[in-house]
């Protein structure tokens, strides 16, 4: 799932133009600066959740280790920015849908939001039909996404090729993005390559041992997405030109076309319709979870806090989603090319996800505090490397939104600023949230009640003689 989330081939193909205008040859350097950082968040989501097994993952536990305030300010984060990626993922996967069978269809914005929305649709029913299902599908899309990307992109790399060749200093040429501002804006694009990933998080709730399995989930996604990512960015540097792919040419049906000559490119293709099909499935689980939780707590409307009785999926919060992004599709296919929606979208889900990581960053190291020195492992896992990336994405937002087009920045910061007004309303009306959170999330007090009652034999239902239910106290 965590795979899915990050979407390799999706990223690839949506993303690729904007970060090779941003950092060239050396866009492999930007995305290993930028996995350094966001492994030490991944982190950070597998010790909170640890503390805290909530549908609403960064929402509560921000909420609970710092303030409520900053914690409805993480979920409203995530909200926004998949509420944008609606339009940013179904926009492509009507495109590259449509180009396996038509290349003028596939450059028409209008039939690609109308294959684009009923994509979106058909993903939105398989969330609603529960979990298990939704991961079973899963299996098969991501599980042949992958086969293709590390296929084709390790075959490419034996192949060789005539554009470049390859050089180790694309791995790690930091001195080559043309400074702060240079770096800044490549690595916030490659933050958007590994967005995603923290579905897992999201799913915790109804995820079999997830204070282990849900965090190690985004673990291992991060790690295999920035191979997947790596070997497919320096295939695509020695395979195609650099003038080749600002010029709009399909880099990915080239390196396919490489490869297996006559077959390739549609494979390529295939792969990045799977990615973006498997990556807006992911996104509708994070999105509705999270309106699942804060709709709970009451901090939006408490309708969004039902769940289906046979399938046991938030579907009020899951039938607001699809409303507004049908909504959007429409309004976006205004705004131009689907180029340059994917560019405005990915800047400015880039800031609003540097928003969620950081504070999650933060929480981490505020809830560990008191056992961060009880060992290296714990110095390194629960502070410094998590503190780093909580830095990490802060001087990231900070920097973008003094650089980038005023039309990113307003449709990054305003969406943010709109949850200004839930937040207001539901504090004022008194959400228990806010008024009354609940203990602090604390690992030296889940630590002690652990060390006092975690071998009990009552944390295992268990029925006696008289066929009574022991239960965990």
């Amino acid at each position: 799932m965590a795979i899915a989330g990050s979407a390799p081939a999706y990223s690839l193909a949506a993303s690729t133009v904007a970060l090779l205008a941003a950092a060239g040859l050396f866009s492999p350097a930007a995305l290993l600066w930028c996995a350094i950082p966001m492994l030490g968040i991944a982190w950070a989501f597998n010790y909170l959740g640890r503390l805290d097994v909530n549908a609403g993952a960064s929402y509560s536990w921000v909420g609970r280790a710092l303030h409520p305030a900053l914690g409805f300010t993480a979920g409203w984060s995530l909200v926004v920015s998949a509420l944008i990626f609606m339009v940013a993922g179904s926009l492509p996967a009507g495109q590259y849908t449509l180009s396996l069978f038509s290349a003028s269809l596939s450059n028409n914005t209008w039939a690609c939001v109308g294959v684009g929305a009923f994509v979106f649709l058909v993903m939105a029913l398989l969330v609603l039909l529960g979990a298990r299902i939704t991961a079973h599908a899963q299996w098969i899309m991501t599980g042949i996404e992958v086969l293709i990307l590390a296929g084709f992109g390790i075959a490419a790399l034996i192949h060789g090729g005539s554009a470049a060749h390859f050089q180790w200093s694309w791995l790690w040429g930091f001195g080559h993005f043309g400074g702060f501002k240079g770096f800044a804006g490549a690595a916030l694009v490659a933050a958007f390559y590994f967005w995603g990933w923290d579905v897992t998080a999201n799913l915790s709730e109804e995820t079999t041992d997830s204070q282990k399995n849900s965090g190690m989930g985004g673990l291992l996604g991060v790690a295999a997405v920035f191979a997947l990512f790596e070997i497919v960015t320096i295939a695509v540097n020695m395979m195609v030109s650099q003038k080749d792919i600002a010029n709009g040419a399909p880099f990915l049906n080239t390196l396919g076309e490489a490869v297996w000559p006559g077959a390739g490119g549609k494979i390529m293709v295939l792969a990045v319709v799977l990615s973006t099909v498997a990556t807006l499935e992911t996104t509708l689980i994070q999105v509705s979870r999270s309106l699942f939780a804060m709709g709970r707590d009451k901090t939006l409307p408490a309708v969004f806090g039902r769940t289906h009785a046979r399938w046991q999926t938030p579907y009020i919060g899951l039938a607001v989603v699809v409303v507004v992004s049908l909504g959007l599709f429409v309004a976006s296919s205004a705004l131009g090319s689907v180029t340059k929606i994917l560019n405005d979208a990915v800047a400015a889900i880039g800031l609003q996800i540097c928003v969620y990581y950081a504070l999650a960053g933060i929480a981490v190291v505020v809830a560990y505090r008191k056992v961060a020195f009880k060992s290296l492992r714990n110095l390194i896992f629960v502070a410094v490397w998590p503190g780093a990336g909580a830095v990490f994405m802060g001087f990231l937002f900070v920097e973008n939104c003094m650089n980038l087009p005023l039309t990113q920045i307003l449709i990054g910061l305003g969406a943010l600023a709109i949850g200004i007004v839930p937040l207001a309303v539901y504090w004022a009306k008194g959400s228990e949230f806010y008024t009354n959170p609940g203990a602090r999330l604390d690992a030296a007090v889940a630590e002690a009640v652990d060390a006092e009652f975690g071998g009990s034999n009552l944390a295992t239902a268990t029925s006696d003689s008289t066929g009574s239910m022991a239960t965990d106290l």
